[in-house]
């Protein structure tokens, strides 16, 4: 058997830039500033001109990102919060947080987005509870966008603020509208394995809303008012640390031609295999930043087992909607509700996806799970 494929290569990323991180790790280790250096409000203005926002506040993690805004809000006790059940868990486990209820939404079949019409249901029961709906989280899963522009009708017609989770989402894009601009606000994570991500923890927000932006400044850095000692409202710690703004500086500035890169691997793949699997759709004028690409194939077990013998890796994301989970499956869902989030957790499986995976490596991929499949 050939050497196992890597599923997500960063080792083939750091090759790549060489030594521009060490070096940048060097010039914050001579400054010394390890909190809120100057690379952190450089960063920031890089990540908002990379995709046209007003506004990059950086901060611990993809989850807190979700929480500050959240916060920023004064969404609490009583409020309904409406989040797609196929998905990671951080999306509703912010909700929580604050103290408000994660009301449960599915999904749709063909993107694995958030579905409009289950959005209304869900709205229509969380009032049916006495909670007050506040805000609608739309997940662009897997990398592709959600459907913001039906969602913020949606949104508007229930007067609903949108959170949107870009955790992998960033780098995609609606038409000539980059992820960051859609929403109210908009969350993303800078975990090592995103598309864009550092070599710890890291997130960011974005938004064009000038007083939304000060206050989650303020936010992050304990509340703080003009005098860091003046605490104007309750925060939270959760800066990035400036050793992770330098090494996403040097990512941010590859990261376009990375896009492309996983556009050309995504392309390849359903090409090559949309005759034997369900393979990703996507929706008119959306560009996917490919966090991850999934297959819905029939018989999961056989096909992974099949794969991992012929050294091909395979992920499943997510095997248990969150609506069926330990901890959330006391919480309100959609009446009908998330059977398509339930079938698709127990079809779906994704196959390595990164900017480096050669062509060879992709056709051990291809020819992998067309045997599996065949088999």
């Amino acid at each position: 058997m050939s050497d196992p494929i890597a599923f997500i290569d960063l080792k083939a990323q750091q090759a790549r830039l060489g030594d521009r991180v060490e070096k940048a790790i060097a010039r914050v280790l001579d400054h010394g500033q390890y909190i809120m250096g100057p690379e952190v409000a450089t960063l920031e203005r890089q990540l908002s001109e990379f995709c046209g926002a007003r506004h990059a506040i950086t901060c611990a993690n993809g989850t807190e990102a979700l929480v500050m805004v959240l916060m920023a809000w004064g969404v609490g006790p009583g409020d309904a919060v409406f989040v797609p059940s196929f998905t990671f868990i951080a999306t509703a486990e912010a909700v929580a947080l604050v103290g408000a209820t994660p009301v449960f939404v599915d999904v749709r079949p063909d993107t694995f987005n958030l579905d409009v019409a289950s959005l209304g249901a869900a709205v229509a029961e969380a009032r049916r509870l006495d909670l007050r709906p506040r805000v609608v989280i739309p997940v662009d899963l897997f990398g592709q966008p959600a459907e913001y522009d039906a969602i913020g009708d949606a949104a508007a017609h229930h007067d609903l603020l949108v959170l949107a989770d870009a955790a992998q989402g960033f780098g995609g894009r609606l038409g000539n509208r980059a992820v960051g601009t859609f929403g109210h606000a908009t969350a993303t994570s800078f975990f090592p394995a995103k598309p864009l991500g550092c070599y710890g923890d890291g997130g960011a927000i974005f938004t064009d809303d000038d007083a939304l932006a000060d206050v989650l400044r303020s936010i992050r850095v304990h509340g703080k008012g003009d005098d860091k000692y003046d605490n104007v409202r309750v925060g939270l710690n959760a800066r990035l640390d400036t050793l992770q703004a330098a090494i996403l500086i040097e990512k941010l500035a590859i990261f376009a031609d990375e896009l492309d890169a996983r556009q050309r691997v995504a392309a390849r793949y359903t090409s090559a295999l949309s005759d034997v699997a369900r393979t990703p759709v996507l929706v008119d004028g959306a560009f996917s930043a490919w966090a991850q690409y999934t297959l819905i194939v029939d018989d999961r077990p056989s096909l992974m087992a099949a794969c991992k013998a012929e050294g091909v890796p395979t992920q499943v994301y997510y095997p248990i909607p969150m609506h069926k989970q330990t901890g959330y499956a006391h919480l309100p869902a959609a009446p009908e509700g998330c059977p398509v989030s339930e079938k698709l957790a127990g079809r779906v499986v994704s196959l390595p996806m990164h900017p480096y995976l050669s062509e060879a490596d992709q056709d051990r991929v291809i020819a992998a799970v067309r045997r599996a499949v065949a088999g």
